[in-house]
């Protein structure tokens, strides 16, 4: 079973129905998710509700553990992008999913980066797409 890390915005809001969408396909697709207390925290407690040196620990060693990660990036995020960098340190390989029907735009950064595998969906396609990715 491959282990991901689930990347989103939490504290800074996002599509919280994508984001279960997205832990769905994950698990569809055989993936052990090891953030997906991420969702509930974003969808009930507006993010988790642990000091943030215990958040920093506890997130950096799932990113350690994960096989993948798969990132959520419509909704421009600090700790996505701090996440994202120190997973391609690692060398973990990483999908970034990003909401085309959105008013934003995808940050140069992460749409630039070579080493990012990065989709545009509004959640139709995310089985297929994280399908692929896992395979």
């Amino acid at each position: 079973m491959t282990k991901v890390y689930f990347a989103c915005s939490i504290r800074g809001g996002g599509d919280t129905s994508l984001y279960e969408k997205i832990i769905g396909a994950i698990k569809q697709a055989g993936g052990e998710v090891l953030s997906e207390i991420f969702v509930h925290d974003a969808i009930h407690l507006g993010g988790s509700p642990l000091p943030v040196d215990q958040i920093y620990r506890r997130d950096i060693a799932m990113i350690q553990a994960c096989d993948a990660v798969i990132a959520e990036v419509t909704n421009p995020s600090l700790g996505v992008g701090y996440e994202l960098a120190y997973a391609e340190q690692l060398g973990k390989p990483i999908l970034c999913l990003f909401n085309p029907d959105s008013s934003r735009k995808l940050s140069g950064m992460v749409a630039g980066n070579p080493y990012n595998t990065v989709y545009e969906t509004n959640g139709d396609n995310l089985d297929e797409i994280i399908d692929d990715f896992l395979a």
